[in-house]
């Protein structure tokens, strides 16, 4: 039992690390991150939106995956986001003549290939946080 909570509480402080960074990093250079996500094909139409959306996302996130009380839903949107993430960054490699890196800070020096290992490893971790978490009693 303290495993399971020790293992959910690393992998939930993972993703707080992870998207807090990534928040803070877009809204730090925020004309930057809309600029860039702009230039994707896939998200030019809906930038202005998007370009909020994903960084307060990030942030509520953050805030339940600190709060044991949440920590499961919290997983849950780690999970759903990384797999949103991993699916725009399949989507703009295989069809997409431009590929735009709208990704902040240490992020930004990955390659796009590194950058869909790191999400898959992330998409993971997510899976494993709630099968812990759903298990720990």
């Amino acid at each position: 039992m303290r495993s399971k909570i020790f293992f959910t509480d690393v992998i939930s402080g993972l993703f707080v690390l992870l998207f807090l960074y990534a928040a803070l990093s877009k809204l730090i250079d925020f004309q930057k991150f809309q600029i860039q996500a702009g230039k994707s094909p896939l998200l030019a139409p809906f930038v202005v939106f998007v370009t909020w959306l994903v960084p307060l996302t990030e942030i509520c996130i953050v805030s339940l995956l600190m709060s044991k009380k949440y920590q499961l839903t919290a997983l849950y949107l780690s999970f759903s986001l990384m797999v949103m993430f991993t699916a725009y960054i399949v989507t703009i490699l295989n069809f997409s003549s431009y590929i735009p890196c709208s990704c902040g800070g240490i992020l930004e020096n990955m390659t796009w290939r590194q950058h869909l290992i790191f999400n898959i490893v992330f998409m993971g971790l997510g899976a494993a946080g709630v099968l812990i978490y759903s298990t720990k009693e």
